[in-house]
């Protein structure tokens, strides 16, 4: 495991100052972060409204280079998808596992682009077998989606170990109160991939709170 994954660490920036957005992205990815976490509800799905097709456009004019993932909390995720790819950007596409294999394949192959699946906590874990082949990432919700800021669900650690007991290589993203106070959990339990977003955004050293969690998941792959 230590030789093919790594820690990836991905800034939620759902509580960042909306008006000060492409700023504050920038300073993340300046700080340390490998890509950016976006949350996409339309409040129905989800009772939050977030970020639409517009202002994704408009953030990715000004940074060009980072690495968007969109977490898709909506009702029809085949309709913002592919409103979001026609934006010719790089992303990886979260979508809940009640998307179909159909919608899974048109992203991958038609607009090429990487396709993670979301598990929400009271979704059971071993729905992703169906998928598991066409997925290049599970994400294991350790929160309730729709608001940040909430507490970390501790029991959610075991659908993370046992997605990585049953595929060692496979990237699989914790996302929901990880900060300093929980990545060694997520860590041990085989996360790699963590997405923080309160933890890093709100700290007045956000390069310091990146570097603690990529070396903590790191010190357990490499012991792994």
């Amino acid at each position: 495991m230590a030789n093919m994954l790594t820690a990836k660490i991905g800034p939620s920036i759902l509580n960042a100052d909306l008006a000060q957005l492409s700023e504050e992205s920038q300073r993340l990815i300046n700080n340390g972060a490998d890509y950016l976490h976006l949350d996409v509800m339309d409040g129905h799905f989800v009772p939050n409204l977030t970020f639409g097709h517009p202002l994704v456009k408009c953030l990715r004019s000004k940074i060009k280079d980072a690495f968007f993932e969109t977490h898709m909390m909506v009702s029809h995720p085949d309709q913002v998808c592919f409103i979001l790819t026609s934006l010719n950007v790089n992303f990886q596409l979260l979508i809940k596992i009640i998307s179909t294999n159909i919608l899974i394949k048109r992203i991958t192959i038609l607009f090429k682009q990487k396709v993670g699946i979301a598990l929400k906590p009271k979704t059971p874990v071993d729905v992703v077998a169906e998928y598991i082949d066409l997925a290049d990432m599970i994400l294991v919700m350790t929160v309730e989606p729709g608001f940040g800021g909430q507490n970390f669900m501790e029991p959610m650690m075991e659908k993370v170990s046992w997605l990585r007991k049953n595929y060692p290589t496979l990237d699989i993203e914790v996302d929901g109160g990880v900060g300093p106070a929980t990545i060694d959990t997520c860590a041990k339990a085989g996360a790699n991939m963590i997405v923080s977003g309160t933890a890093v955004i709100g700290s007045s050293d956000q390069a310091k709170v990146i570097k603690t969690l990529r070396d903590t998941v790191n010190c357990v792959l490499q012991n792994s």
